[in-house]
């Protein structure tokens, strides 16, 4: 089979074809449709004709969406089992899940189109770290931030709230740490600024670095107006897990 197939407006027999090949090929089907949605499980819904999006994918989850909101208006998650019958010449669509008991169904009063898509994705998703797998990364490569830099503390509490990293560089000064995953904005300075002044009333000389893949040009102003620093760095990937294709004989 194609990787994609589509239909606009299918006849019958097309429809059929399309569904019972993408739900025998483990490819993701797609309806464009006026349809009725009945579900029955842990209670009832009925959800008059109209139109909408009707995704399946091969591990079993079924998505219904209107034309609002991000989430689905009816689903059932991945492990449901998906077939397609015929009650009073309309087909429909009929999801079930075993445990707990759970029945979804879709009548396709009216099919604009109707595709099929053999994804082959073999990639978990890679997640960026949190800033407290930044701040471990960091512990472990305190170079990251410069040469003789030794982190002492962390989450160290303050009476102006809570450092993400205490430490000394090499010629004993104290330094703050303000650690962001993602781009820092002039809130992330606020917050640094406030902890190096509130220190500094104790300990005299003290510096702040805010710790980020990057910087707005907001940002950028103000650390340079109040005297701190900055030190690009990426948060640590998250192990990414390939799942090896399975070889068979024929």
């Amino acid at each position: 089979m194609s990787k994609v197939e589509a239909r606009t407006n299918p006849s019958r027999e097309e429809l059929l074809a399309i569904i019972d090949s993408a739900l025998s090929n483990e490819a993701i089907l797609t309806i464009f449709a006026r349809c009725k949605v009945h579900y029955d499980g842990r209670a009832k819904s009925e959800l008059g004709s109209g139109d909408r999006v009707i995704i399946v994918k091969p591990d079993g989850a079924f998505l219904i969406h209107q034309s609002r909101k991000r989430e689905p208006v009816n689903w059932q998650p991945p492990g449901s089992f998906v077939a397609v019958e015929e009650r009073d010449g309309i087909l429909v669509l009929r999801s079930v899940r075993r445990k707990p008991k759970e029945v979804l169904e879709v009548e396709l009063e009216e099919v604009y189109l109707a595709s099929l898509f053999k994804a082959e994705d073999y990639e978990e998703l890679a997640l960026t770290g949190s800033e407290a797998e930044m701040a471990e990364m960091i512990f472990k490569n305190p170079e990251l931030i410069e040469e003789g830099f030794k982190p002492l503390f962390r989450e160290k509490p303050i009476g102006h709230g809570i450092v993400d990293i205490l430490g000394k560089d090499k010629n004993g000064n104290l330094v703050v740490l303000e650690l962001k995953r993602r781009k820092a904005d002039l809130h992330a300075v606020s917050q640094l600024k406030r902890y190096v002044e509130a220190l500094k009333l104790e300990h005299g000389s003290v510096r702040g670095i805010l710790v980020a893949p990057s910087l707005t040009s907001g940002a950028k102003k103000l650390l340079e107006k109040e005297g701190l620093e900055f030190r690009k760095v990426q948060p640590p990937k998250r192990e990414r897990l390939k799942k090896e294709r399975q070889t068979t004989l024929f």
